[in-house]
Order: C-alpha cells, then structure tokens, then sequence
C-alpha cells in the first residue's frame, strides 16, 4: 500500500500533541503507547481501524494521523457522552477529524453490529470485557491484521482468568493469532496479529 505524507497534517498533529502532553486525563494512553499505535498502523499499511474506548482522543489522534498516510479511516466508540465531546474537539483541533468515524454508544452492543472488515483493532475500555471483544471481532479482522489492547500486563495468563489477564490467555490460545506484550512504552500494550 502506497503511504502519503501530508506536512501540514503533520505539523498540525504535532503542534496539537505537544500542547497536549501534559494535559491528557480521562484514562488515556501514555504517549509512548500512541506512537507504537501509530507505528503498527503505519508498518503494516492499515486502513480499516477501530478503536473500541475513544476516553478523550489521545489514542484515536495517533491513530488516524497515521491512518492518513495510508488512506484510511478509524471507527471509533465511546460510551461517556463527556468524554465523547471532548474527543470530538480533540480530533478537530488536531486535524484528524475528517479521517474519523466517532460514535457516541455501548460498545457493548455496536461493536457486534458492525458490519467490518477491519484491519486495526485498538480496544482501551471495559477490562472485564476484552474477552468477548475479542470474540466479536475477531470474524470481522482480517489476516495479517492486528488487534491491539491496552493495559494489558501478565504474559503468563490462562484463558480464564479475570480481566486483561484472561484476554491475553485467550488471545494466546489461539492457534491463528501470535501474540506478545510489546517491551518499552508502558509495558502494558499487548498485540495479536492474524495469520495470513
């Protein structure tokens, strides 16, 4: 897939994220973790995301940015209508709003009603429910795609465990996905890519 760059974007998103820096609040990614969002989306060329758990945009900004340079469009889901207005403003101020598809909802329910493909998948919500995420979207992902999730830290989890740690042990007993925690950044952004 052909990437484009666009240095006014770049300059905007920048500018925005800079200003930003410190004043991230309402459970977003550190940004060591939106940068290895935007590198995974850039490396592979994807085009379809979706991001379940919008909080305030930090991580949707980084992704869409990249999302820019590869043509494509981010899905985005928050339930907190607060939060879902700030991200709206975000998103604008950045640069990035028209690359994104934000949605005021229940994940809990839109996500299974999406129609899909996608090739990016970023969940930062519910904990307990990144388990049957997983579940919902895995169908609608496409090989050699990603999902990625947040605050995800036991390597060494079974499938039924409680939270993060069970989706990780799920995720990992799948024979169609490889999956690892990424090192650096926070520890905690765990990655499943499909097989091709």
């Amino acid at each position: 897939m052909a990437q484009r760059t666009d240095d006014a974007l770049d300059v905007k998103v920048k500018a925005f994220l800079s200003r930003m820096q410190h004043s991230w609040q309402d459970l977003n990614v550190p940004s060591a973790d939106g940068e290895a969002l935007y590198d995974i989306v850039l490396k592979h060329g994807y085009t379809k995301a979706l991001e379940i758990g919008t909080s305030t945009g930090r991580s949707g900004i980084y992704i869409a940015w990249a999302l820019s340079k590869t043509g494509g469009r981010l899905t985005t889901i928050e339930i907190d209508e607060g939060r879902y207005r700030q991200a709206l403003a975000n998103f604008r101020e950045a640069g990035v709003d028209g690359l994104i598809d934000a949605r005021l909802a229940d994940a809990h329910d839109l996500v299974a009603k999406l129609p899909g493909p996608f090739d990016f998948i970023f969940i930062d919500a519910d904990k307990d429910w990144y388990r049957d995420y997983a579940k919902a979207v895995i169908p609608k992902l496409e090989p050699g795609g990603c999902i990625a999730a947040h605050n995800v830290y036991s390597a060494n989890s079974r499938p039924d465990a409680p939270g993060t740690a069970g989706y990780f042990g799920y995720m990992k007993s799948l024979p169609e996905f490889n999956s690892e925690i990424l090192p650096g950044g926070s520890g905690s952004l765990a990655v499943s890519f499909k097989k091709k």
